[in-house]
């Protein structure tokens, strides 16, 4: 399952309230492998208000929030429900699953706010034996020999019909042998 951006509309002026909801949520439900990271995408600016400069945070997008996330039913479920939560933006009616945003599309606006797309902390070495657990190669066990983390990739090398293959996996698939 991919994880992709996704767009909830709240009421104006429930950004915030949506946020800490939903990783309330998130919490209590269980579902820290599907919701991950909620943002009221916001910008600073400087206002000066009876001869002070102040800096105030705007909302990019009054009534948006950005959610990570993988979609299933109960991840969309769990969102959709959040008090204060209307809808995604691009689901087009009631039972159907939204659209994500693009990637780019998210890594401007996180800039924007002086975010960035975080990169998971790499705890996996190269000749570290690991256990695959998601995809075709399912079960099977490998030794790292390559670890990109610009795209969150490995290349394992996995034992079949008696040769060694390499295979190129998500972060996400691997785990280390307990």
């Amino acid at each position: 399952m991919e994880k992709n951006w996704y767009v909830v509309h709240t009421y104006s002026g429930y950004e915030n309230k949506v946020k800490t909801n939903l990783q309330k949520r998130v919490e209590t439900m269980g579902m820290e492998d599907k919701i991950f990271r909620v943002v009221v995408p916001e910008d600073e600016e400087t206002e000066i208000k009876n001869g002070k400069k102040k800096v105030v945070k705007k909302k990019v997008f009054p009534g948006y929030v950005l959610t990570e996330m993988v979609m299933t039913d109960d991840s969309w479920y769990v969102v959709r429900n959040t008090p204060g939560v209307t809808g995604f933006v691009g689901s087009s009616g009631h039972g159907t699953k939204p659209t994500p945003i693009l990637p780019d599309e998210v890594e401007s606006l996180l800039k924007r706010m002086g975010m960035k797309e975080t990169t998971p902390q790499v705890d996996f070495e190269i000749k570290e034996n690991v256990h695959i657990t998601d995809g075709p190669f399912t079960d099977f066990t490998g030794t790292i020999e390559h670890i990109d983390t610009d795209k969150q990739k490995v290349r394992v090398h996995v034992n079949m019909f008696g040769r060694e293959t390499p295979v190129e996996l998500d972060f996400t698939q691997i785990e280390k042998l307990q």
